[in-house]
């Protein structure tokens, strides 16, 4: 191995061990209020807060008819993803991580998921609740949301940053679904954004709950 060389693999594993530090070592998450999703570190007694982007009011019905709504997730922390029940592509993949949020946090009612459908003219309360039960989907943890399209993508482009440029087309007029999992703290701020697709990515979401429960 030439110098060179051996000085380069040298800083790679540094970078590494510093990388797996700042994470095992957080005591805190980031903040965030764009679409690019820069990071933002504020204490959370910081003033900067009381004006700071968050997820808006909203009132949406999930599979079993019942409004949810803002006060539905007061104090409470929760995952907003993307889906629709016929989706053949992504969908699948990213219900069986989410599945693995909802075991670990199934008996516990401060932490919810809340998977907004982005057909809701199809996706009814019935067809939602058919596909919770097939599927092992909890309403208590796990709520599946339909409602006025319009409003649903306003909130997800509006609030949750999905970006058009991620995800899949079925017609020009459909939102391009996102395999992006965002974490929403007890105040409605956006604290982590994640892979749905990714296993690492997923379990790094569980310890960012975690840190959020502490």
């Amino acid at each position: 191995m030439s110098y060179k060389t051996e000085q380069l693999t040298r800083w790679a594993a540094a970078v590494i061990v510093t990388v797996l530090a700042t994470r095992v070592f957080a005591t805190d998450l980031p903040y965030y209020d764009t679409a690019d999703f820069t990071p933002q570190w504020h204490s959370n007694q910081s003033e900067v807060l009381n004006d700071f982007h968050r997820i808006p009011e909203f009132s949406l019905t999930n599979q079993n008819g019942v409004v949810v709504n803002e006060q539905t997730v007061a104090n409470k922390i929760y995952v907003a993803s993307f889906f629709f029940s016929t989706c053949p592509g992504i969908c699948p993949a990213i219900r069986s991580k989410l599945s693995q949020v909802q075991d670990v946090y199934r008996n516990d009612p401060s932490v919810l998921i809340l998977s907004h459908s982005i057909r809701p003219t199809t996706d009814t309360p019935a067809i939602l609740q058919a596909y919770a039960k097939i599927n092992d989907i909890d309403a208590t943890t796990w709520h599946l949301l339909t409602g006025d399209k319009a409003k649903i993508y306003a909130l997800a482009k509006g609030a949750y940053f999905a970006n058009e440029d991620l995800g899949n087309i079925e017609k020009q007029s459909d939102f391009l679904h996102t395999e992006n999992l965002l974490l929403i703290d007890e105040n409605r701020h956006i604290r982590g954004i994640y892979n749905g697709l990714s296993a690492s990515s997923v379990a790094n979401l569980l310890e960012d709950i975690s840190i959020l429960k502490q």
